[in-house]
This record gives structure tokens, sequence and C-alpha cells, in this order.
């Protein structure tokens, strides 16, 4: 298996998020591929780093893929931000999510770690999926 699913499995994932009514009634069109840099909105959804290793199941070529998405808002306290986190979260766990390329066979919460950023007064959520997908070729 190559990093060949990634690009496909990224613009999928943004894709829904961005696509979610409930999510942009929350965040508006705050939905980033990358950690917005100068002045940001006062709650985002990005998404960040991924690690991916070889999972071939010996009849299709696949990988796991472990993604970040993370929340960030400016507001007072954790609620809001657990709120979006939330939605982000049922949007990416239920969707049936069609890739450009190959098949998402499952895309599954890991974990998440929600802290106060002492710098900025901000909060952050940050959130780790796994998504097992496989390839056609």
């Amino acid at each position: 298996m190559s990093y060949g699913l990634s690009a496909a499995l990224q613009t999928a994932l943004f894709a829904a998020l961005e696509a979610d009514t409930e999510l942009t009634s929350m965040v508006g069109t705050a939905v980033f591929d990358t950690m917005p840099t100068g002045t940001t909105p006062d709650i985002f959804v990005a998404l960040g780093p991924e690690d991916v290793v070889e999972q071939a199941d010996g009849t299709s070529p696949g990988a796991n893929h472990d993604l970040q998405v993370t929340v960030v808002t400016t507001g007072t306290g954790f609620l809001g931000a657990k709120q979006v986190a939330g939605r982000v979260s049922d949007i990416l766990t239920n969707e049936d999510l069609s890739l450009s390329r190959g098949n998402l066979v499952q895309l599954r919460f890991r974990k998440a770690k929600a802290r106060r950023d002492t710098t900025d007064g901000s909060r952050r959520i940050d959130m780790w999926f796994r998504a097992r997908v496989t390839d056609d070729i």
C-alpha cells in the first residue's frame, strides 16, 4: 500500500464537515484543512496531522490513517468547543463517506484531549480518528 489514498480521504472528510448544516450553524465557514494563521475566528475546526501504516488484508492493499481533527475557541469555557467537537465526531463516525479513489472501510473515534492554552486563554480539543481504507488498484 502507498500513501495514495490520503488526498482522497482528506477531501472526503473536509467535504463532509463543510456540508453539515448543523456544524456550519455552529462555526460558519470556519472549517480549515490546516491551522489558520493571523486573526482567527472565535471558534473553528481544523484538520491536522495524520500517521499512516500499511494494513493489507491479503486480498487488497490497504492502510490505517490515524488522523487528528482540532476544535479551537477563544470563548470562555469548554462548552462551545465540546458541542462542536461532538458534532464533528458524529459527522465523521456516522457518515458514509465516499472517496474519489479507494474505499473507506471504517472510520472510528479513538481519543480526545481538551486543554486550555495558558499563553492566550483559548480552549483546544484535539480528537483522533482511525480510518481504514482499501484501494482498488
